[in-house]
């Protein structure tokens, strides 16, 4: 039985990943600063928590040895230029030393749909920049086998994109929305978590990168519509923001306590269309057929 190492593996990805891993026969250890954080997934066999800081590269050589893999998962949203190249660039150049000092060369690195290994300054968010950045630092480091995989936005059960305008429509009648004509092509987490299996199973993906994508193209406002239908039976209206107004918008969000629903950050992501170009590889290469955002997502938006 093969054992493999998650960086980032306690969240929305990772949970479901653990579970698909031990249906295929893999021991996991899961690496996180806290253990309370991987509480939900201590039942499950031949899963191991390991409490440790994925920054520290001294910490990851003494856990790395004994491992056929490692499965990068580790993302955040919102923050500052030094937080994105903290969480996107420098630890990935940190995992990558590791594995390589460790004798532990296969890496599974899940990116973003939108980033660009070649032109990383030419994407126009920081956090595609630093996606893009972590991508070439890692295909500069000789002798890692490495897969890329870059998702388009991620939907299920425990999403905090669906649930999140579900829950907005329950309390707001009218739904002011920046950037409501950017296009996404949603997938399912189910299929992300099958695409990470099937990349440590084949040697073949050692070298690619591979774009993934369900099989339908909706705007943000067809995507909140689609949330209101399925959680309440009907959609509230949905007004669409010009820009200058939509930056204020999220400027406003981003003084609001805790995580932003929405940062002018995410506004500049969502300024290119977040779906497959079609130029690389996708989930059929790995022999998945993705599932449709409106036949899953009713199913747990209901609840709302």
């Amino acid at each position: 039985m093969s054992k493999v190492m998650l960086i980032g593996g306690s969240g929305f990805v990772g949970s479901h990943l653990c579970e698909h891993l031990v249906r295929a026969g893999w021991q996991i250890t899961l690496l996180t600063r806290r253990a309370s954080q991987a509480r939900h997934l201590q039942h499950l066999p031949g899963l191991t928590v390991q409490v440790a800081d994925v920054h520290d590269e001294t910490a990851l050589r003494r856990l790395l040895p004994g491992h056929g893999a490692v499965v990068n998962l580790v993302a955040i949203l919102h923050g500052d230029a030094p937080a994105f190249e903290r969480a996107h660039v420098e630890l990935p150049t940190r995992l990558a030393s590791a594995c390589l000092a460790s004798g532990v060369p296969r890496l599974v690195h899940i990116s973003a749909l939108g980033a660009d290994a070649e032109q990383p300054q030419a994407a126009p968010s920081l956090y595609l920049r630093s996606k893009s950045q972590g991508e070439a630092a890692l295909r500069a480091a000789a002798g890692l086998r490495l897969s890329v995989l870059r998702p388009s936005v991620i939907y299920g059960a425990e999403d905090r994109f669906l649930n999140l305008f579900a829950r907005l429509q329950r309390v707001f009648p009218v739904l002011p929305l920046a950037a409501a004509h950017a296009r996404f092509q949603p997938v399912w987490v189910v299929d992300v978590a099958q695409a990470i299996v099937r990349c440590l199973h084949d040697r073949h993906t050692v070298g690619q990168t591979y774009e993934l994508c369900g099989p339908d193209i909706l705007s943000l406002r067809q995507l909140v519509q689609l949330a209101g239908r399925a959680s309440r039976g009907s959609a509230r209206p949905v007004i669409g923001l010009p820009p200058v107004l939509g930056r204020l918008q999220a400027r406003l969000m981003e003084l609001a306590p805790g995580a932003p629903l929405m940062s002018r950050d995410n506004l500049d992501s969502m300024s290119i269309d977040n779906v497959c170009s079609g130029q690389r590889p996708g989930l059929a290469a790995l022999g998945i057929v993705p599932a449709a955002v409106a036949a899953v997502a009713p199913g747990y938006l209901g609840r709302h």
